[in-house]
């Protein structure tokens, strides 16, 4: 397998078409917060597919601060330190959440982009990380405070290209519009939720991306699971778990099977795994740069890297596409 690398966005930044998503990794905290997950992989557990991920190319690499209440950062951070060169690598993070009981412990105020950034840095073992975003939109801080403060931070070293993650594009379009005006540092990426049951973001989110040049890497490109398997497949612990799976699938249960099925139909008529099906789905769109995928289990990844050597057909796409039916927006919040 042969990974390919492609700019992120219009940047020089190169990438591999394939980021490892590391959600998946960090010890289990005491308390259960969003972005800690029982399921998650220990340090010992995560280590072969940090390994796999990088004998396959991939560079990308994406956690947030929030997993595993920055445990995820610290076993990402020690195990590059220990395995290659940090400027062959292209480290994502993210900050908004929760991270402490504090009134100042989560949001994007100038005051918690300074300190989360460099706590992130310090579980990272690095100097500077190559994608900074925002984890969603704060409602509580104006958008201009957050721009500046990402600004400076951009300025200063610790940072070299910032990006956004899942929001509505009028947010986005406002972001890129003040930042433009004030010459201040401009988003490159948009992380948001995109796959073959959920495909809302294709009303204005997608449009505003290519028209501003923006490169899309999309979270849950499998929906969670829900792409890998039949749909009456037997339960993963993640699937029993995942509180936030239940909450943004489980109203369009009827219309996903749908898809399911026919995903299903054509990967065996292909002879090829749902999953890679599913990515290479996602890859034919000119848009996206990078899907987020996560790995747990070794078939993962290579299924994912093997999707960049499937080429569809417009009427693979288009039976792929016909089932889907509009759905409620989710995974803003």
């Amino acid at each position: 397998m042969s990974m390919e690398y492609v700019n992120l966005g219009k940047t020089g930044l190169k990438v591999s078409r394939i980021c490892l998503g590391c959600m998946s990794y960090g010890e289990v905290p005491t308390v259960i917060r969003p972005g800690s997950h029982a399921w998650a992989l220990n340090e010992e557990q995560s280590q072969p597919f940090f390994k796999q991920a990088l004998d396959l190319g991939i560079n990308f690499w994406d956690t947030a601060n929030v997993y595993s209440m920055g445990s995820s950062e610290e076993l990402v951070g020690k195990f590059l330190k220990a395995n290659t060169k940090r400027e062959n690598m292209v480290i994502a993070t993210k900050l908004n959440g929760v991270m402490r009981d504090d009134p100042n412990g989560k949001g994007l105020s100038r005051k918690e982009i300074f300190f989360e950034l460099d706590q992130s840095l310090q579980r990272l073992q690095t100097d500077y990380v190559d994608l900074y975003q925002i984890h969603r939109w704060d409602y509580e801080t104006p958008i201009e405070e957050t721009l500046e403060a990402l600004h400076d931070v951009v300025k200063a070293g610790k940072v070299r290209y910032i990006g956004a993650s899942s929001m509505y594009a009028w947010q986005f379009s406002k972001a890129l519009y003040t930042a433009d005006l004030h010459g201040w540092t401009r988003f490159v990426s948009m992380q948001n939720h995109y796959n073959l049951i959920y495909r809302e973001e294709e009303r204005e989110m997608m449009k505003l991306c290519a028209a501003e040049g923006i490169g899309v890497i999309p979270w849950s490109p499998l929906a969670r699971g829900k792409l890998t398997r039949p749909w009456a497949a037997e339960a993963t612990k993640r699937s029993e778990t995942d509180q936030f799976t239940k909450a943004i699938y489980s109203k369009t249960e009827e219309a996903d099977k749908k898809v399911v099925d026919r995903l299903g139909e054509v990967a065996e008529r292909r002879g090829i795994p749902r999953a890679t099906l599913a990515l290479a789905w996602m890859l034919s769109k000119p848009v996206i740069t990078s899907p987020i995928v996560g790995a747990t289990k070794p078939n993962h990844l290579t299924d994912a890297v093997a999707a960049l050597q499937v080429k569809l057909t417009a009427e693979e796409i288009a039976s792929l596409e016909e089932p889907y039916v509009p759905h409620p927006v989710v995974g803003f919040s």
